[in-house]
């Protein structure tokens, strides 16, 4: 991800260096204009025409040049890649957990039944936007022999877990890094829907209640076995390593729209 950030980096630098010389062109071409009565009315359905495609912004024409550039490098970094990747076909194949992404959003659900349980997982893939590039506790190459894990910035993941014949629901709020959910907090809500509910509201009514301890205050005994609870129903390394590699997949997908949809609204 870092290569490609400082690819667009060094794409958004010469799209600065070359819309000056096209801004000071503008000028040059009304003064034509106005020397040239006979020629002023060819000129101006020229520029009527020009400005029912591009606006009225001098600079539309090469924004939009910058932005197929960058459309075109980002699909054809891809273009040899299988239509979906070898690690989001085997995760499926597993068939544990179904995947709720929804186009445009930058949230992305994962829900399983274990026996009378329903178990829903959330991440957001804007973390990736804000991990470091270079984390501080980051070794230097030749430095200690070990290697960093190739995903290595944390993301957020919060779980909650009902049952169809009890009351109540338990939601856990973890960070996802390096191949492991490091729990930070296990709560309880007696109501089920105010726990699982993504509403204004609920969020207000959540902020009253009494949510638990941290989790690493809690005896080390307990901590293990509800670690083991949490494996019990999937929440494992495996999970955990698929979370940050999905996150990178559909923050590419994303972009790839983001770019399109800027390029035809500067187009329009």
């Amino acid at each position: 991800m870092s290569i490609l950030r400082a690819l667009r980096q060094v794409a958004a630098s010469s799209s600065r260096a070359v819309a000056r010389p096209a801004a000071r062109s503008g000028p040059l071409r009304l003064a034509t204009v106005q020397l040239a009565p006979r020629a002023s009315m060819t000129a101006a359905r020229a520029f009527s025409a020009s400005t029912c495609r591009f606006s009225e912004g001098s600079t539309d024409v090469v924004l939009s040049q910058k932005l197929a550039e960058e459309l075109k490098y980002e699909k054809e970094a891809v273009a040899d890649a299988p239509g979906e990747p070898e690690f989001l076909k085997t995760f499926r194949e597993q068939g544990l957990w179904e995947i709720q992404d929804v186009t445009g959003n930058d949230e992305v659900t994962l829900v399983r039944k274990f026996g009378n349980e329903t178990i829903r997982m959330m991440f957001s893939i804007a973390d990736i936007q804000n991990a470091e590039e270079e984390p501080e506790y980051e070794q230097e190459e030749g430095e200690g022999g070990e290697e960093q894990p190739p995903h290595s910035y944390p993301i957020r993941a919060s779980f909650s877990i009902t049952k169809g014949n009890a009351k109540g629901s338990i939601n856990i709020d973890t960070m996802c890094q390096e191949g492991a959910f490091i729990i930070d907090n296990m709560s309880y809500y007696p109501d089920a829907q105010l726990g699982t509910e993504l509403t204004a509201e609920a969020d207000w009514k959540r902020r009253g209640l009494y949510i638990g301890p941290q989790f690493d205050t809690l005896d080390v005994s307990v901590q293990e076995e509800i670690e083991k609870w949490l494996q019990e129903r999937g929440i494992n390394e495996n999970l955990a390593t698929f979370v940050p590699e999905y996150s990178e997949f559909k923050e590419q997908k994303e972009y790839v729209r983001w770019l399109d949809n800027v390029k035809n609204f500067v187009d329009a």
